[in-house]
């Protein structure tokens, strides 16, 4: 008899590339989770930043409220910003995320110049207006879907088995949160979401896109902000196809509604 697949964990990341968030459910909309990385930092050029030349991003917490995110630094939690999910500022022309170039909302000079003192960068805030849609690269969209602030997809799903076959190779164990999945589940084969072509979980459709490329982010330790050679250099040596390693797999909805820690996953095999 199969292993029931069951979703472990769920996690957004509403500013991106700050810590991640677990969470018990989570509303699935087209372009990610509701309030997944809906605002992101830039720099005086527009550009977005990210762990991979700022690790200590990581360092970066947030929670959400009723009506805001509230963001400290680990080692200063009592010195909390706030963020209200309806702060719009100025709209700015062009923010870029890769090779994007897209509108955006500036929040906050306060909320920028906290940010810029934590990080030791100068930085500005801004928020993906619900209006403004970033479409999915055309090769992967299955029927012209947006995303947010993310590298490129909306979902990343990921499973336990995969990591733990991972682990087994390191000396030193590494957690889920080196790979900001959004979705994990436990049961199945190490891998086995390789061989998926679509997914159901809670009623909610999710088309299985491609294969999640890893980048040196993986290396950065969440707890520290430090970075390592692992688990990028292990990952190598049995995950590498071409010139990309790969781990986990990207994925787009295909329908909406909740789904919850706990649900079972259906899996359609390629």
């Amino acid at each position: 008899m199969l292993d029931s697949l069951i979703v472990q964990d769920l996690y957004i990341y509403p500013i991106k590339s700050l810590a991640g968030i677990r969470v018990a459910e989570a509303e699935v909309e087209e372009r990610g989770f509701e309030l997944d990385r809906r605002w992101m930092l830039i720099d005086e050029s527009g550009r977005f930043i990210s762990q991979r030349t700022f690790p200590l991003m990581a360092m970066l917490h947030v929670e959400i409220g009723t009506d805001s995110l509230s963001v400290y630094h680990l080692s200063e939690p009592d010195d909390l910003i706030h963020i209200p999910f309806n702060a719009e500022g100025n709209e700015i022309p062009s923010v870029t995320v890769w090779d994007d170039e897209m509108p955006a909302q500036l929040v906050s000079p306060q909320i920028d110049r906290w940010f810029s003192k934590k990080l030791g960068v100068t930085v500005r805030l801004v928020k993906m207006p619900d209006s403004m849609e970033r479409k999915v690269d055309p090769r992967y969209a299955v029927n012209g879907e947006s995303v947010s602030f993310a590298d490129g997809m909306p979902y990343l799903l990921i499973g336990q088995s995969s990591l733990t076959d991972l682990n087994s190779r390191l000396e030193v164990p590494v957690p889920m949160d080196r790979f900001r999945p959004n979705i994990v589940f436990s049961g199945g084969e190490s891998f086995v979401e390789d061989s998926w072509r679509k997914i159901q979980i809670g009623g909610v459709d999710f088309q299985i896109i491609k294969p999640c490329a890893r980048c040196i982010m993986t290396t950065v330790d969440q707890g520290t902000g430090i970075k390592t050679a692992e688990p990028l250099k292990t990952l190598a040596t049995y995950r590498k196809m071409g010139n990309k390693i790969l781990f986990g797999q990207n994925m787009v909805a295909v329908s909406d509604g909740v789904i919850k820690v706990g649900d079972e996953i259906k899996p359609v095999f390629k």
